[in-house]
C-alpha cells in the first residue's frame, strides 16, 4: 500500500498531495479539484479532521462567521480585493466580465445548469450532477439567468 508522500490522481480530475498511510490520506494534505478549488486538512485514516477551503479566487472559506455575500455585504471578492466599479458599471458576478450564459439556462456559480434538464454543467460543458428539489429551487430562485438578468428574488416559501 501506498505510504509516505505522495500524490494520487482520481478519475474525476481531482488530485491529493501530501502524506498517506496504509493506502489512505493520512496527516497533511491537499485535495485540487479541476475547477481550481483546492481543500487543505490534516487526515486521519481517510477523515479530514480540520481544513479549510480555499476557491479558485484565493477567498477562504470560514466555517464560522462566514459574511461573503450574505444579506449585509452583498460585495464580491474581486470587489472586496479591487474595489467597485464606476457608477453605472455593474459587476454581476465575481467574475468579471462574467460567463455568456446558454439560452434557457442560469450561471449558478460552478458552470451551467439547465431548468429543462436539471444537469448542471461546467463551463467547458462538461457534466458535473443533476440537481437535486432542493438545488433547483435554489438556482431558480437566486441565480442569474439567461439573457443578462437576474432571477427573480422570491423569498422561500
Amino acid at each position: 500500500r501506498m505510504e509516505g508522500y505522495g500524490f494520487y490522481k482520481l478519475p474525476t480530475g481531482t488530485e491529493y498531495r501530501g502524506a498517506l498511510w496504509d493506502g489512505m490520506f493520512h496527516g497533511e494534505g491537499e485535495l485540487f479539484f479541476p475547477n481550481g478549488i483546492r481543500y487543505r486538512a490534516l487526515w486521519d485514516r481517510g477523515i479530514p479532521t480540520q481544513g479549510k477551503f480555499v476557491f479558485a479566487d484565493g477567498l477562504e472559506y470560514e466555517e464560522k462567521n462566514w459574511h461573503y455575500c450574505d444579506g449585509y455585504d452583498r460585495r464580491f471578492y474581486t470587489e472586496i480585493c479591487s474595489g467597485f466599479k464606476p457608477p453605472g458599471i455593474p459587476q454581476l458576478t465575481n467574475l468579471d466580465p462574467p460567463k455568456t450564459i446558454p439560452e434557457g439556462c442560469y450561471d449558478c456559480g460552478d458552470g451551467f445548469y439547465n431548468p429543462e434538464t436539471r444537469v448542471v454543467v461546467d463551463y467547458k460543458f462538461t457534466f458535473l450532477r443533476n440537481a437535486d428539489d432542493d438545488e433547483h429551487e435554489w438556482i431558480t430562485r437566486t441565480c442569474r439567468k439567461a439573457g443578462g438578468g437576474r432571477a427573480e428574488h422570491k423569498p422561500k416559501p
